[in-house]
């Protein structure tokens, strides 16, 4: 159970600076999100889906009716910073672990921003309430209040202007790996998630990238990944044959002899064009066929 809340909005623009607005982002992410979790089969629900201004009443109002005062509803309220800072920060509630908000910044790393930090705000006047109402009146829900970008700086509003659905995904991921609700990337994006038994080197070369490259797409600063974990998988043009040589992608039930039949050429010529040390291959690996065989199909 899913409420998005895109802030601001009517008469409140939020932030603004240059040509961008607070509220119209926070509603365009808000409304993409809203989209993929019904795409993904989660419940969702959104305070607003208009350009509507809304009392700090109405809204928290709106998302204790969506689904219920209960502990399980996660709460994405949609923002952008400004103030001369930059990177992406989560506030969450007092009530409420770091766990979401670590993995929401932690996906949206892996679409270039940079990450500041995920933290609770107490309110000085009573340092055992939440600062922000959207944490404090929200009852037992879990909200996360999700700022990726500062619009007053350049770099940010760029990354705003150009990335703003892939940031949005980030979050999607996020609460996909916290809720455990099956995921599925948009149609273009190559996303795999870690199974039982991957290491960072069988992943890459599944998928006929480079270890580095994998590391870079992903902001990883190790090789360690996790189970359940989403890798983006870095789109990298098809190295141009040798020549006398095609191309093949490994699919399922393929072995390397089959493929020597198919292309009437032999296991060990396979071997020797591709610098194969054994015979084991992986679903989307990338062989090169010399061109003077004929496939079969």
């Amino acid at each position: 159970m899913i409420v998005v809340d895109a802030g601001h909005g009517g008469t409140d623009p939020g932030a603004v600076a240059g040509d961008i607005v607070e509220k119209e982002y926070a509603l365009k992410m808000s409304n993409y999100m809203v989209d993929r979790f019904k795409t993904l089969g989660a419940s969702v629900k959104a305070t607003r889906t208009t350009d509507e201004t809304l009392t700090p009443t109405v809204r928290v109002q709106r998302i204790l009716n969506a689904f219920g005062n209960r502990p399980e509803v996660v709460v994405l309220s949609n923002h952008l910073n400004a103030g001369g800072g930059k990177g992406a920060e989560v506030i969450y509630a007092l009530r409420n672990t770091s766990t979401l908000s670590r993995l929401i910044l932690e996906e949206i790393a892996k679409e270039g921003q940079n990450i500041r930090s995920w933290y609770q705000r107490r309110l000085p006047s009573n340092p055992s309430r939440d600062y922000y109402f959207i944490h404090r009146d929200t009852g037992l829900t879990e909200p996360v209040l999700i700022e990726p970008a500062f619009i007053d700086n350049a770099e940010d509003a760029a990354l705003i202007k150009s990335k703003w659905q892939e940031l949005s995904e980030a979050v999607v991921r996020a609460v996909c790996i916290y809720k455990k609700i099956p995921y599925q990337p948009p149609s273009g994006q190559n996303i795999y998630v870690v199974k039982s038994g991957d290491s960072l080197y069988s992943v890459a070369k599944r998928f006929g990238v480079s270890v580095d490259d994998l590391k870079a797409e992903n902001n990883l600063t190790s090789n360690l990944i996790n189970v359940g974990q989403y890798l983006k998988i870095p789109t990298v043009a098809p190295t141009p044959p040798s020549t006398g040589t095609e191309i093949y992608t490994v699919k399922s039930g393929d072995s390397l002899w089959s493929i020597a039949q198919r292309f009437n050429t032999t296991v060990t010529e396979l071997r020797r064009i591709n610098n194969l040390t054994t015979d084991l291959l992986s679903i989307g690996q990338v062989l090169q066929i010399p061109s003077t065989s004929t496939g079969t199909e």
